[in-house]
């Protein structure tokens, strides 16, 4: 990379390629399809580049979520109370959650999206990917060591085996090796050195590929803009505001109140973990966003040996954009597009879902799985989620980038209240001014 560039900000690097990617698919949108159909070479060469990055990203997602949650678990005995840590982790983790779904749920009744819409029924159909609550506690137990799964298609050009993984099995596995590894001690330490020397191994990696992001972004946006247009929007305006709204009450009020509660300086936090939110916000994937996570998290002052195992925990578990808002405000259209009444019995099943479930959506791209959980633990026409794919890309954007920032907020509000918030970040490549000093006195939940 030329020495000039490297002096701008990266954050303004995907900033620039961000609006450089509206611009040119709004060309390729303008010059429109080709005789037969098909997309332009503008619109073909915006996909490619945004899914080569994205890819690249995944490709690493086995690796970063074993190593990572195995070097926290380790990391985590270093930590004067580990397990009072985690249990308040996960405890904020559910109170925003509950404050999230509530706002969705809010916004759902007031703007009445599934009536104020131009959809057809046409476009209703069920998805591939259907949530189950006894598939998603099955689910949890791993198929073979490396979670791994295999699925064949037969096509006329003949059959085609393709490879995935299932993220949550990935951490039931990664946990187990941590804590087992723990109680072996001395004999595993020469394991768990080198699952550290692993993990900065494909830290740096992943680092070249983040920084690819600003190309990324141009791709990614320059598709979504090109392939949706507007006309996407429009038909289903009152429900893609709504949900847009809701994101922006979540982090533009919910979460800057949390932190003027707990003392710590709304902006300066903002523009600390801002770089991860940009991330996010075009990669769509929280697990791609993890390294830039945990290192916005350390320079606002969490440890780094607890920032290492909440922000994991958190690019798998902590949703409040998919797991919350989202299939809160979905649900709601669905039964008003299909004229069914919800009591309040299940706007409160709705809540209950959202809380607990939102381990379904496991860090990926999209959030599929949790609406669908959503829809079949209500009784809901699963038909529904087909009304809602033409923005759904669009919204995951915002999503994702909400998702990101609760996983940053929860650890920060947690450190504070333990009275370790301020302590120098370790990873960063220059010194961070932390965003609070390190408390004397010990605060209690």
């Amino acid at each position: 990379m030329p020495q000039r560039l490297q002096r701008i900000p990266f954050a303004a690097q995907v900033l620039a390629g961000l609006i450089l990617g509206i611009v040119l698919g709004l060309v390729a949108r303008e010059i429109g399809p080709v005789g037969d159909g098909s997309p332009n070479w503008l619109t073909s060469t915006l996909d490619t580049v945004g899914s080569s990055f994205v890819a690249l990203l995944r490709a690493l997602v086995v690796p970063l979520v074993v190593l990572a949650i195995i070097a926290s678990i380790a990391n985590l005995r270093g930590v004067a109370g580990a397990a009072r840590l985690a249990g308040r982790t996960l405890f904020w983790f559910a109170i925003t959650a509950l404050i999230a779904v509530v706002i969705g749920i809010a916004l759902g009744l007031i703007f009445q999206p599934g009536e104020n819409t131009t959809v057809s029924r046409d476009a209703a159909a069920a998805p591939t990917k259907v949530g189950d609550w006894w598939a998603f506690l099955t689910g949890l137990i791993p198929s073979n060591f490396l979670g791994l799964q295999a699925s064949t298609s037969i096509k006329e050009t003949g059959a085609t085996t393709s490879l995935s993984f299932n993220v949550l099995q990935l951490v039931v596995i990664a946990i187990a090796v941590g804590i087992a590894a723990l109680k072996i001690g001395e004999k595993a330490e020469p394991f768990l050195n080198f699952n550290r020397s692993a993990l900065d191994i494909v830290l740096r990696v992943l680092g070249w590929v983040i920084r690819l992001a600003p190309i990324g972004t141009i791709g990614l946006i320059g598709y979504a803009v090109a392939d949706y247009g507007w006309d996407a929007i429009g038909s289903l305006g009152a429900y893609t505001g709504a949900v847009y709204l809701g994101l922006a009450l979540v982090v533009g009020v919910v979460y800057p109140v949390l932190l003027r509660v707990h003392g710590i300086p709304v902006l300066r936090w903002f523009a600390t973990v801002w770089p991860a939110l940009q991330l996010a916000f075009v990669s769509r994937s929280s697990l791609g966003t993890l390294p830039v996570t945990e290192q916005v998290t350390e320079r606002v002052g969490v440890p780094r040996s607890y920032a290492s195992f909440a922000v994991p925990l958190g690019a798998t578990t902590k949703m409040d954009g998919c797991a919350a808002i989202y299939p809160a405000l979905s649900a709601i259209f669905v039964a008003q597009f299909y004229d069914i009444p919800l009591t309040v019995s299940d706007h409160l099943l709705i809540v209950l879902v959202s809380v607990l479930g939102s381990a379904a959506t496991a860090g990926t791209t999209g959030a599929t799985v949790m609406l669908t959980l959503t829809l079949s633990t209500l009784g809901l026409p699963l038909e529904g989620v087909g009304l809602l794919l033409a923005v759904d890309p669009i919204l995951d954007m915002g999503r994702t980038a909400t998702n990101v920032a609760g996983q940053v907020l929860v650890p920060t509000i947690v450190a504070k209240r333990e009275g370790i918030l301020g302590q120098a970040a370790e990873r960063t490549e220059e010194p961070v001014e932390p965003v609070v000093e390190k408390e004397k006195e010990t605060t209690t939940a």
